[in-house]
């Protein structure tokens, strides 16, 4: 992880409990906390930010993140170590977020986002890879409170060995929520027999006017795209890298720090090693 390390090493580490986003010239430079028991993050109305979260060890931590209006926050959570993570967002009107979750280690996180003003804008990417005995574990409910809102979701989960993986994912839309614009999707591969995975997408709509829709697929790898690249002089660990790498992909790449999303690329393929 050293090229991960040293990257996070040229963030502003947040020092505190409390970290209140003020102005852009904060969003210069992302802020990092690593193994944050208790943390909770304002930004400002009409502020842009940038936060990276790493757990490296067995702890459990509560992180808050609250938007004003027009705020922009995004946030990439790590896990690197066996933790239990709680995260609550709520979003005023006209604020986006957009958080990209990767879990390199077997870990436990919970996500409630709350969209409380209108024109609020949500979206995020996660990613397990559970390897040998490891179990991995991602909720995410999203909640539409308020009319003209967005969500999008694209929950990916890898698991060899003996691992189990588990995403559980809940769209929920209010009375009155109307003009709701909602995508959850998980996208899964199993690469023993002995692994599994569980994915649980539903939606709870009380509104008439929306657009909503969910799925979740748990399958093998694509055996034709293996056959295909390896006429083409690859190996077969060299096939199954690249379709792995193109897999988890779509959702490392959703980081928004360029430098940090080829850093757990390279981190995702020794994970990958090991599987």
């Amino acid at each position: 992880m050293a090229a991960l390390t040293d990257i996070l090493s040229g963030f502003r580490s947040v020092g505190s409990e409390r970290l209140r986003i003020g102005d852009d010239s904060d969003a210069e430079q992302p802020f990092v906390a690593v193994d944050s028991a208790k943390l909770r993050v304002e930004v400002a109305a009409g502020v842009s930010a940038r936060l990276v979260v790493v757990h490296e060890k067995p702890l459990a931590s509560s992180l808050s993140f609250l938007l004003e209006r027009g705020a922009q926050l995004e946030v990439t959570e790590v896990f690197l170590g066996e933790a239990f993570a709680e995260v609550r967002t709520v979003q005023a009107a006209d604020s986006s977020c957009c958080l990209t979750a990767v879990q390199l280690a077997g870990a436990n996180v919970s996500y409630r986002i709350d969209l409380d003003g209108a024109h609020a804008a949500s979206r995020v990417g996660g990613l397990f890879l559970a390897a040998e005995s490891e179990h991995c574990v991602m909720e995410l409910r999203t909640a539409h409170n308020v009319p003209d809102c967005t969500s999008d979701s694209l929950m990916k989960g890898i698991a060899g060995g003996n691992a189990v993986g588990e995403f559980r994912g809940l769209v929920y839309v209010a009375p009155d929520a109307q003009r709701t614009d909602a995508r959850q999707q998980s996208r899964n591969i199993l690469l023993s027999e002995t692994a599994r995975i569980d994915a649980k997408p539903q939606l709870e709509i009380y509104a008439d006017d929306v657009k909503c829709s969910h799925g979740a697929t748990v399958g093998q790898m694509d055996a034709d795209a293996i056959l295909y690249m390896r006429q083409r002089g690859l190996s077969l660990a060299q096939a199954r890298r690249l379709q792995i790498e193109g897999f988890a992909g779509d959702v490392v790449r959703r980081c928004g720090i360029g430098e940090l999303g080829e850093a757990l690329m390279e981190a995702v393929a020794r994970k990958m090693e090991t599987m």
